[in-house]
């Protein structure tokens, strides 16, 4: 077994060499300010001239799809609207909501002329949710690039600029990234960041922008900034309106018409909390991880068995080796696994430390990696068997296959 130990030891040694470079090729928001130029253009923010420039076309659409969004819409909207641009237009959907979030949404906007609030119509069979909602949005924007905007993210004074930076230094395309994540419950700090962690582990980033491969992407739907030419070259969320992870669907579509995707460093410049306890992560998880390893059970199967093979196996053996003298069951082959699985497990918990610190998580979380890996498989079997099942998915209300 000390044999098995020393190979995991070694694979993760590289793992570490092979994180540290891939976060290095995470680009930041942000240029030489030309967005934030393009966003304002010569608005005097005076007068009738501010009236003049509010009615011109907009530059910039954000588009936020709000279901039962009552507790977080207001800050949203506040967060973006503090943005002075005459040239920016925000489109809030009300998906059906049953909480007042329109009434919310409305009290918010604070009578600013650059938000419409829209009424959405009936879920059509074969569409999903929430991309019917971003389809309609779709349809209502008028600007040259789009924000895709989730009501639970908060954009930072300066996001906006540092985003069209971006996105006009690249032309076309998608420029999206992970939001920083706050989290409260144990069960949000356990599971939330374990989302970068894969993307660290196991996406190239570099060949998320360099490569025409769509297999090489990687979403988030929180922060999706696409131009309106390469939205309509995908086809838009119709051509995917079936699929639960859209966003990752989108980025696919937008590598398959030819078009780039930038997968940024975005924790800077926006914030969310996803889920606000233990219900809602395991709920929230267990409707998209299934589908996003594309329903197949051998992919599923190979995955946790790697996760458990490299960063539960060694805590394990170093467990046993700890405490077989107490309870006088030690065998000679215990001392030699000591010193592996000690590594292991110090190596596994670098590696997401380093994660977590680039994601301005707690560092500490690193040494809770086994826990992590636990809670994650137990959520992504669940997924797998209620598709198996044909139980489906329930979220904010509706059911999902």
């Amino acid at each position: 077994m000390d044999i098995v130990l020393w190979a995991i030891a070694a694979a993760l040694i590289l793992q570490l060499f092979f994180v540290t470079w891939n976060l290095s090729q995470l680009p930041l928001l942000g240029g030489n300010g030309r967005g934030r130029a393009w966003l304002d253009g010569n608005a005097k923010h005076e007068g009738d001239r501010k009236q003049t420039e509010v009615a011109a076309r907009p530059r910039l659409s954000i588009l936020i799809p709000a279901r039962d969004e009552a507790a977080n819409i207001a800050a949203c909207l506040h967060s973006v609207l503090v943005d002075p641009s005459p040239h920016l237009e925000v489109l809030v959907l009300d998906d059906g909501s049953t909480d007042g979030t329109a009434d919310v949404a409305q009290d918010a906007a604070a009578g600013d002329p650059r938000v419409r609030i829209l009424s959405g119509a009936a879920l059509p069979p074969g569409w999903l949710g929430k991309s019917h909602a971003c389809h309609q949005l779709a349809e209502a924007a008028r600007g040259d690039w789009w924000l895709f905007l989730d009501a639970d993210a908060r954009l930072l004074p300066k996001a906006l600029g540092a985003a069209l930076d971006t996105a006009l230094a690249q032309g076309q395309g998608l420029v999206t990234g992970f939001p920083l994540q706050e989290t409260g419950t144990w069960m949000e700090k356990l599971v939330v960041p374990m989302m970068s962690f894969s993307i660290a582990c196991h996406l190239p980033i570099r060949f998320v922008r360099q490569s025409a491969d769509p297999r090489f992407v990687a979403a988030h739907g929180a922060f999706l900034l696409i131009s309106a030419e390469s939205y309509r070259a995908t086809g838009g969320h119709a051509s995917f309106k079936g699929q639960l992870v859209d966003d990752m669907e989108l980025a696919r579509a937008v590598k398959k018409a030819g078009h780039p995707v930038t997968l940024a460093d975005v924790c800077s410049h926006v914030t969310m909390r996803m889920y606000h306890d233990a219900a809602g992560v395991w709920n929230g998880y267990k409707k998209n991880i299934f589908a996003g390893l594309g329903r197949s059970a051998l992919l599923l199967g190979v995955v946790l068995a790697a996760y458990g093979l490299l960063y539960l196996v060694p805590p394990i053996f170093l467990l046993i080796s700890l405490t077989a003298p107490l309870f006088s069951y030690a065998v000679s082959w215990l001392s030699g696994v000591l010193l592996p699985s000690l590594l292991c497990y110090l190596v596994g918990a670098g590696i997401k430390a380093i994660i977590d610190h680039k994601n301005k998580q707690p560092w500490w979380l690193g040494f809770c990696l086994p826990a992590s890996i636990v809670m994650l498989s137990a959520i992504a079997v669940s997924s797998w068997r209620a598709s198996l099942r044909e139980q489906g998915y329930e979220w904010k209300g509706r059911k999902y296959s």
